[in-house]
């Protein structure tokens, strides 16, 4: 089932699902009579790659993912956290975003940038709660090696005693990853990281598990622009890329909810 998934999720993402329309579309006005029908859904493909690429547009289907929880404190003002979480959270629970294992590049290249935003998220609430710990979560995959163990060594160039981290390295999704933490969370409260889009859908399997998470959403990709630009107005990857994050996450909610 979770090679169906990581299969069949990837043809609803904008750009396999333009580039399909569009091939149907050529390939009824080559092959066929249907000309109009061809050309009419040749130029829809073409449109909607286009609407998906511009930020504007990808913004609304990312937005309401990000903004579901607040941050768990400003970075601009670096408010301290309240008595009432330093005093009982005591474990900070990352969730790895991947890495490629390619012993010819440093570390720093090998970990993903989705996973280096969470454990640097981390790390700084870290520094905030004395007596705090990191549990770093994530398997390996099809890799040598597991997101937690790449995730441990770029918190220990960056600082991090060995012995404030504990590993879970077994899980292959977020499902797997709540149940391996609760083994050493129990039902007591701790900080959840995970990227800002991903954390709706964390939240909602943890708690499924009877776990109580403070969620510290990192990795923000919709933020308020700082002015207005040529740039603005042209279509970009980075509006595809928007696109298909929010398809993720929302595929993965669907099929959370159908799994009950």
């Amino acid at each position: 089932m979770f090679l169906f998934k990581k299969i069949v999720e990837p043809l609803f993402y904008p750009l396999p699902l333009c580039l399909g329309i569009l091939i149907l579309g050529l390939l009824l006005l080559w092959f066929s009579q249907r000309r109009r029908t061809g050309r009419f859904i040749a130029l829809m493909g073409v449109v909607l790659l286009g609407l998906l690429s511009y930020s504007a547009i990808s913004d609304v289907f990312l937005r309401p993912l990000e903004y579901k929880y607040p941050s768990l404190m400003s970075v601009t003002s670096l408010k301290p956290l309240s008595h009432d979480v330093s005093v009982s959270v005591k474990w900070i629970a990352v969730l790895g975003g991947g890495h490629i294992s390619d012993p010819q590049v440093s570390i720093t290249s090998q970990i993903s940038e989705a996973s280096l935003v969470r454990l640097v998220e981390a790390i700084r609430l870290y520094r905030q709660l004395s007596g705090s710990k990191l549990i770093l979560s994530g398997g390996s995959g099809f890799a040598p090696v597991s997101d937690a163990k790449v995730m441990a060594k770029v918190a220990c160039f960056l600082g991090v005693n060995q012995q404030d981290m504990v590993l879970e390295e077994e899980s292959s999704d977020t499902k797997d990853q709540a149940r391996f933490i609760k083994q050493t969370v129990g039902e007591g409260r701790f900080i959840l990281v995970t990227s800002a889009s991903h954390m709706p859908r964390a939240i909602a399997l943890f708690e499924k598990q009877g776990m109580n998470p403070i969620p510290a959403p990192t990795g923000y990709l919709v933020r308020k622009p700082q002015g207005i630009s040529l740039k603005s107005f042209c279509p970009s990857s980075s509006g595809l890329r928007k696109v298909e994050i929010a398809m993720h996450e929302y595929l993965g909610l669907i099929w959370a909810r159908l799994k009950g």
